[in-house]
């Protein structure tokens, strides 16, 4: 019997609790903090770059001096962190652009941690953007098509891994979804002496239409086939449960869904049932649809936003990466 059944809040009136701001404020059950947020950014090489990424609109591939700026930004206007995505001027079957000493990233992380000390950088650690086939591991061609080869995939993430961390990076966040790829990157950051390095790992990362336009952002489109044979099916709500177990028992520090809006049961049921740190991505498609709307007139771009994060943060997510991350930190510091 509810308590309400039971008479014992007979003269409850919950529109008593909204006639004012500062009533409405008082009695908000859940906040949006620009504490919350995290910038995804894309780096390549140059000086003075800024290439607009069509299908998002205000997203930009930058070149390090121009990430620099972008960066102090979103730290001026209140986000605390930035996600890094790099693209290599050049792309191989081995990926070997991604655990450079000097590539992309690594450059980038330097740099950002000599101009901007207080600003934590997390590295993404994918191959796809490396190889020169767009998948996130080594590939073995048979007669009904390419296979992708898990664990000596694995020996390449830990070597990224160990690369960025090498160059100064907070956090690093492998979004591969190979089985097995937070405990060897955990094993081989510990073995360095990098054993405070935390993990933040794509613990369940969907099969999703929603990532279309980051693969123009990120240039890694896969040439042949896709990702469902190692990204999570849109179906399954308790494979990501055990894909989230698998990786809290591995080692991960943090644990991601992804997409964020429509995967927001999942975040649900990871946050109640293991009570990790979870991060929440709105993916490019996210980004881009409400622009588009807003573009036209339709709705209203700062309000949508702003639910649309407010609504992961009450499924329980701690952590929220968005490209809209300096505006909303901009929107939050006015209300």
């Amino acid at each position: 019997m509810s308590l309400f059944a039971a008479g014992r809040f007979p003269a409850y009136r919950p529109r008593r609790l909204r006639q004012s701001p500062v009533l409405r404020a008082l009695v908000r059950e859940t906040q949006l903090d620009p504490a919350h947020l995290v910038l995804p950014l894309f780096v390549r090489s140059g000086r003075k770059l800024r290439r607009p990424i069509g299908a998002m609109p205000g997203v930009c591939q930058l070149s390090p001096d121009e990430l620099v700026k972008e960066a102090a930004q979103a730290a001026e206007a209140g986000v605390p962190a930035v996600l890094l995505f790099g693209i290599p001027d050049r792309k191989d079957a081995k990926a070997s652009g991604a655990y450079a000493r000097n590539g992309i990233v690594q450059q980038a992380v330097r740099l950002l941690k000599q101009e901007l000390p207080g600003l934590l950088v997390i590295t993404d650690v994918c191959l796809c953007e490396y190889m020169d086939h767009g998948h996130c591991g080594l590939v073995r061609r048979e007669a009904r098509g390419a296979r992708i080869l898990n664990d000596p995939t694995l020996k390449l993430l830990a070597r990224t891994a160990a690369s960025h961390a090498e160059a100064g990076a907070d956090v690093v966040a492998p979004s591969d979804m190979m089985d097995g790829r937070v405990r060897a990157i955990r094993q081989e950051l510990d073995r360095l002496g990098f054993s405070e390095t935390p993990i933040m790992s794509y613990a369940a990362k969907f099969a999703s239409a929603f990532y279309g336009p980051f693969r123009e952002a990120a240039e890694s489109a896969p040439r042949f086939g896709d990702r469902r044979s190692y990204q999570m099916d849109a179906a399954n709500a308790a494979e990501a449960l055990r894909e989230v177990a698998l990786d809290i028992e591995e080692g991960a520090d943090i644990v991601m869904v992804k997409p964020a809006l429509a995967y927001l049961d999942i975040i649900h049921r990871v946050k109640t049932r293991f009570g990790y740190p979870t991060a929440a991505y709105a993916v490019s498609a996210e980004h881009a649809m409400i622009k588009a709307a807003a573009a036209q007139g339709w709705i209203d771009e700062q309000a949508v936003t702003l639910e649309s994060l407010l609504a992961m943060r009450r499924a329980g997510a701690d952590i929220l990466i968005t490209y809209a991350a300096t505006d909303v930190a901009r929107w939050l510091r006015r209300k």
